[in-house]
């Protein structure tokens, strides 16, 4: 298997497979491929453990349904686009090696690579995370791509050094790396920051990958280009998020 990562603004990964090699994707991450490869859909690839794998994928922000794209007798290339402006991240997995990433930030993998739902701390952190996002645990053995949106800013944490972080900008973050998140102190800050009202608490030791561009941020500046209807229906989808991060970080607090 060889690979290359094409482009700057826009890049694409190129795969190509040698006979009977094979990558998986979430369906729909296909941009092109040759004739010569063979594309299968399954429940089961990436996170194995029957149904309730297929569940635990699912709810780390994952997609029911895996590709599998698959070279037979004729070596053959298929190419995976990112679907904004960032950039493709090739990880190695194995050995400990394991990597918790930003829900729509897996790409593609090897087969043995397993995805899995990827809350550190508790269910809390991953759904009222103030930017709506979850984390995915990507492990197993293989290699896998990560697509994270604008530019990279990639740090490496001593242990016990702590890094207060817009959850948005999260990327990725080896799973050495504690995650949890916390409420913006005071309320005025709250009220009148302007930044969210939770922060992402990242504690080494370990990498992470910041990512400039977080897809809300980006949401929340072609909503003022929309028609005014739906201009109204993003606002009020952005005020019941927050409106619901609030309590249930309120809940979460009680338990």
């Amino acid at each position: 298997m060889q690979t290359r990562i094409q482009g700057t603004t826009m890049p694409v990964l190129d795969v190509q497979l040698d006979p009977n090699e094979s990558v998986f994707s979430e369906s729909g991450e296909l941009s092109w491929m040759t004739g010569s490869i063979q594309m299968t859909t399954h429940t089961q690839m990436g996170g194995g453990g029957g149904l309730f794998g297929v569940l635990k994928r699912v709810a780390g922000g994952g997609s029911l349904f895996m590709t599998e794209y698959r070279a037979n007798q004729y070596p053959g290339e298929v190419s995976f686009a990112t679907k904004v402006p960032g950039h493709i991240v090739p990880v190695q997995l194995g050995q400990g090696q394991e990597y918790l990433v930003h829900r729509h930030g897996f790409l593609c993998a090897t087969p043995q690579v397993t995805i899995s739902v990827g809350f550190q701390q508790s269910l809390g952190a991953g759904i009222f995370g103030g930017s709506g996002f979850m984390l995915q645990r990507i492990g197993g053995l293989g290699t896998a791509w990560l697509e994270l949106s604008g530019e990279l800013v990639m740090k490496n944490l001593a242990p016990g050094e702590v890094l207060l972080v817009h959850p948005g900008h999260v990327g990725a973050f080896q799973a050495s790396v504690g995650f949890q998140i916390t409420m913006v102190p005071g309320i005025k800050n709250m009220i009148f920051g302007g930044d969210g009202i939770f922060l992402a608490v990242l504690t080494g030791p370990g990498t992470i990958w910041l990512q400039t561009l977080p897809i809300s941020r980006l949401a929340h500046q072609i909503s003022e280009y929309l028609p005014s209807m739906d201009r109204r229906q993003v606002g009020n989808t952005a005020g019941g998020a927050i409106l619901g991060g609030v309590i249930g970080s309120i809940l979460g607090n009680d338990q």
